[in-house]
């Protein structure tokens, strides 16, 4: 878990302050974005795509959400909407979770621009 944390801290837009748990058999991480970042919507397309949904043969047992408390108690989503990527199979471990970022997000990923050439 340690390695996937490390390497989610270095995406610019990304809060450093990142939770988790790994209770069995279900893992997950929570983070937050910086919403006026650049990249930020680059981050979350990405991320939606390859933990929900990155083909409809190729599905990873992962999920990709927003997660936040009430607006009303809290303010709004720049200070208090997260993100969490979520995985309930045993057989799929953070490591695992790690291997396929590194294949399939913008190299090298603490490059902004490598995160803008997503757009085209």
């Amino acid at each position: 878990m340690e390695e996937l944390l490390t390497t989610l801290r270095t995406i610019p837009g990304i809060d450093p302050s990142i939770g988790c748990s790994e209770d069995e058999p279900k893992w997950w991480v929570k983070f937050s974005t910086d919403i006026d970042h650049e990249i930020a919507w680059n981050i979350v397309q990405e991320f939606g795509n390859l933990f929900n949904y990155l083909s409809t043969n190729e599905r990873l047992p992962t999920m990709f959400y927003p997660v936040s408390p009430p607006s009303y108690m809290n303010g709004g989503p720049k200070d208090c909407l997260s993100w969490v990527i979520e995985c309930g199979d045993e057989n799929f471990t953070p490591a695992q979770a790690l291997q396929w970022i590194k294949a399939r997000l913008p190299e090298p990923l603490d490059s902004v621009e490598a995160w803008k050439a997503t757009e085209s």
